[in-house]
């Protein structure tokens, strides 16, 4: 089994100053649930390389053990330093789809049409694809094959506006996840902030925030077997 890991490029928050990028738990915690089931992962980036991750997520608050083992993994360090451009990427190649979240998917992977052309690729074979938190803002501008929004009608979740209040980065970012997904026509629902909750409707799996990774994760392996 061949997954695809998605990451951001993109490491500006806004007009901040201040630096941003994925989300370290929300890739760790997917990344070893799915290697040691013996999944084979790729990681890929729009513009390839090393990812960048945000320094936020590095805090002492934000760490788990599966973030702890990361630190510590030499192998998987290279992997993140050194991903692949996501434009030398096929779809047939890969059995399921995943992206951890972080702010800057909100920059780049939400307006990058080579990320969009490869979500409507695997959702038209109907493969599994699962986002994280605010990752689900890759799927802004992705369409089914009827031409409208993935999401539309479908039951979904993302990154709350109490959560990115609690951020204070409401004012920051580029739009709300939550209520993107609400004016693409999601069913749009949430736990209490910081909460796991993650949703799966047909192929389409997402879940809340970094705390829902995990559980994402044992979802999207579901779907596969």
């Amino acid at each position: 089994m061949k997954v695809l890991f998605v990451l951001t490029s993109h490491d500006k928050l806004g007009d901040t100053g201040e630096k941003t990028g994925f989300w370290i738990e929300e890739f760790a915690a997917p990344y070893y649930n799915l290697l040691e089931k013996g999944v084979d992962v790729t990681v890929a980036t729009p513009q390839g390389g090393k990812a960048p991750i945000d320094p936020n997520s590095e805090g002492p608050d934000a760490q788990t053990e599966d973030t702890k083992r990361f630190y510590k993994d030499t192998e998987s360090q290279k992997v993140i330093d050194n991903t692949l451009k996501l434009e030398t990427i096929k779809a047939e190649e890969f059995d399921a789809l995943f992206y951890p979240g972080g702010h800057g998917p909100l920059w780049d992977l939400a307006e990058d049409k080579t990320s969009i052309a490869l979500i409507e690729s695997f959702n038209k074979q109907k493969k599994p694809i699962a986002f994280v938190c605010h990752a689900p803002a890759a799927l802004k501008n992705v369409k089914n094959e009827n031409g409208e929004p993935l999401v539309k009608g479908k039951k979904v979740t993302g990154f709350t506006n109490t959560e990115e209040e609690a951020v204070k980065l409401t004012n920051v970012v580029p739009f709300l996840v939550e209520d993107m997904l609400k004016e693409n026509g999601g069913i749009y629902s949430k736990s209490g902030d910081w909460e796991v909750h993650v949703l799966k409707d047909g192929n389409l799996i997402t879940g809340q925030n970094p705390a829902s990774s995990n559980k994402a994760a044992d979802k999207l392996y579901e779907s596969l077997k």
